[in-house]
């Protein structure tokens, strides 16, 4: 298992930029919660998953099995 960041540099510059307007809150999410904050706890759970391969919600992190 491994997370790494998306190969789109692109899309990684983005969100990174809304992460720092949003104090480390996911820029996809309305909600400053616990649970938006990076690495968000929907996806934390995912890559607790051993069968979830996939990205995060805002496409940021990509788990590989």
């Amino acid at each position: 298992m491994k997370v790494i960041l998306n190969p789109d540099e692109a899309v990684v510059a983005k969100i990174k930029a809304g992460l720092e307007q949003k104090d480390g809150y996911c820029p996809c999410r309305l909600a400053k919660t616990p649970e938006n904050k990076c690495i968000c706890k929907e996806f934390r759970e995912q890559i607790a998953d051993p069968n979830f391969e996939g990205f995060c919600h805002c496409m940021l992190y990509y788990k590989e099995k």
